[in-house]
């Protein structure tokens, strides 16, 4: 990987991507290689930034973009350009598998792919036009005959075989790409290959534990594998953060150490109290109903049950009581478990710096978010994306506490969309799938028009209307969800998020759903988003659209 040239960067706008993206800034500092940073939001900005730049480069790094569509039909690059991918979005396009010259992918060996075999999916065109002989007069007209007969047989066996490997091919690329998922985290991919160069250093294994928690926090993968992906990194964690010398003085000021934990479910709770966490975080707001009178009385019930004063709870965690916070965590789950919460505990890590700093993975992972997709300061969106790569830094701690307070705002802002939809009963049942769709002038719905904010809104909408509703059928649903993109415009932003089922893999089929109700209906959508299963929508089509969708999927 080492060029002489200098190398273009362009980087989606997810924590992981921003991850991955300061593992490789590290390693080409560590070279020497010269680079260029491009953040890119979507396609357009992608073929943007493309054009702008292929005069002045010839090599292309491509953090969690470009895998899933066929990059050299949309790029039209020359053939002295060179890709490298590193994207999590699966399935990846078939061209950019088989083609091994320009494209080259980063993925982990162990990955499961399911690519189809080469020979199902590609066939050298053959020689249609058979050389027709020109047959001399002289033989017998019999012989002439029988011999065209033959050909013409022959002939109909290709096509009939043709035909056929067509129909195959279709109904084979039609199972392969139905559904979306994510494969690895792509901060954990670039870590492996630092490793691989004996180059790893905490700071990149730290990346890639936010990486990696960033699938974990926005649901694209499932427990099954946040699981196994924590093992691998808790062995590197080991490696890296193991000291033998006396543990009081081995913590100097600008040290950093990680640490493996079980630690609580609850959002930012070190940095927030404990009671304003239980009601701000998915998981346990939509086990008590907290929208609901009856479940703001199973919480006090609850708290009660833990014994913990009001007054210890509602301040500041770090001005709870040292004797109250030392046995927290178990008292925590020992009532969460009456309460029916069995999953209050996760496995995580954690990250000292110096003496007073500590972050959980997640603290990181909803700052970061949080500044990348802040609609408070009009500005350019590259701002943004720089202030949240710096955030990652451990040197910008002010950059950090100010995306953690962000980051609060933005969770009061979708607990109380989520209370205010369900009470509202503004989620209904549309046949095949749940609708949702937050209008003009609702709180926060700025917000909502950013992709991220509105897929964890979503997600914790559909947690939190399954555990309300009665009606067994509604539990089993997917949903999809709009709100308002560009009011000048006229346009909505949508999401599909698939059923929320305890045996859940994640997979999504609403990008292809999307695309072909757009196309039977003529709609005027834009499909610039990295998932395929955000879309955005002229408003006056979003009834035809619908109505195409609900046929689709019936």
């Amino acid at each position: 990987l080492l060029f002489s040239q200098r190398v273009l960067l362009l980087v989606a706008s997810d924590v992981d991507a921003l991850c991955a993206c300061k593992i490789l800034q590290a390693l080409f500092q560590c070279d020497h290689v010269q680079y260029t940073l491009v953040p890119v939001a979507g396609w357009q900005e992608l073929e943007t930034a493309f054009l702008e730049h292929k005069d002045q480069f010839k090599y292309f790094v491509l953090i969690n973009c470009g895998a899933n569509v066929d990059l050299l039909e949309i790029l039209q690059p020359e053939e002295d350009t060179f890709f490298f991918v590193c994207d999590s979005h699966r399935p990846i396009n078939v061209v950019n598998v088989y083609n091994d010259t320009q494209i080259k992918l980063l993925v982990k060996q162990d990955d499961d792919l399911d690519i189809p075999a080469y020979d199902d999916i590609f066939r050298d065109e053959e020689e249609e036009e058979e050389d027709s002989e020109n047959e001399s007069d002289s033989s017998e007209p019999l012989e002439k005959r029988r011999r065209f007969e033959e050909e013409v047989i022959e002939r109909t066996m290709k096509r009939r075989q043709r035909r056929e490997w067509e129909a195959r091919r279709r109904e084979i690329l039609f199972d392969y790409e139905q559904y979306e998922y994510h494969g690895t985290s792509s901060a954990m991919v670039m870590f492996d290959l630092a490793w691989i160069m004996s180059k790893d250093l905490n700071d990149m294994l730290w990346w890639a534990i936010v990486g990696l928690t960033d699938q974990w926090v926005q649901d694209k993968i499932t427990q099954m594998k946040y699981v196994t992906d924590i093992g691998i990194l808790q062995r590197h964690v080991s490696r890296h953060n193991h000291r033998n010398e006396d543990e009081e003085n081995s913590l100097s000021i600008d040290c950093m150490r990680i640490a493996f934990e079980y630690d609580l479910r609850l959002a930012l709770y070190q940095h927030w109290s404990l009671y304003e966490s239980l009601c701000n975080t998915c998981y346990t707001s939509a086990s008590f109903k907290l929208w609901s009178v009856q479940g703001q009385k199973r919480l006090q019930e609850f708290l009660a049950d833990m014994g913990l004063p009001l007054k210890q709870v509602k301040q500041k965690f770090n001005s709870m009581d040292m004797s109250l916070k030392e046995n927290l965590r178990e008292m925590i789950e020992e009532s969460a478990n009456k309460f029916g919460m069995k999953d209050l505990r996760v496995q995580t890590f954690s990250i000292h710096f110096g003496f007073k700093n500590k972050f959980s993975a997640s603290d990181i992972v909803y700052a970061t978010t949080s500044l990348m997709e802040n609609t408070e300061k009009e500005g350019p969106e590259t701002t943004n994306f720089i202030k949240a790569l710096d955030s990652l830094s451990r040197g910008n701690l002010d950059k950090l506490h100010q995306g953690l307070d962000l980051a609060k705002k933005q969770l009061r802002a979708i607990q109380q969309t989520v209370a205010s939809c369900i009470c509202t009963n503004l989620v209904i049942s549309q046949g095949p799938f749940l609708y949702c769709s937050l209008m003009e002038g609702t709180p926060d719905v700025k917000l909502f028009s950013k992709p991220v904010s509105l897929c964890l809104l979503s997600k914790y909408l559909l947690k939190s209307f399954i555990c309300s509703t009665k009606n067994k059928r509604c539990k089993l649903l997917p949903l999809v969800m709009a709100a308002p993109m560009d009011v000048e415009q006229g346009t909505v932003i949508m999401v599909g998020i698939p059923p929320e089922t305890e045996s859940s893999d994640k997979k999504n089929f609403f990008g292809r759903a999307f695309e072909k109700a757009a196309e039977s209906t003529s709609s005027r959508t834009l499909h610039n988003h990295f998932e395929m299963s955000i879309i955005e929508l002229k408003t006056e089509d979003r009834s035809k659209f619908l109505d195409a969708l609900i046929s689709l999927l019936s």
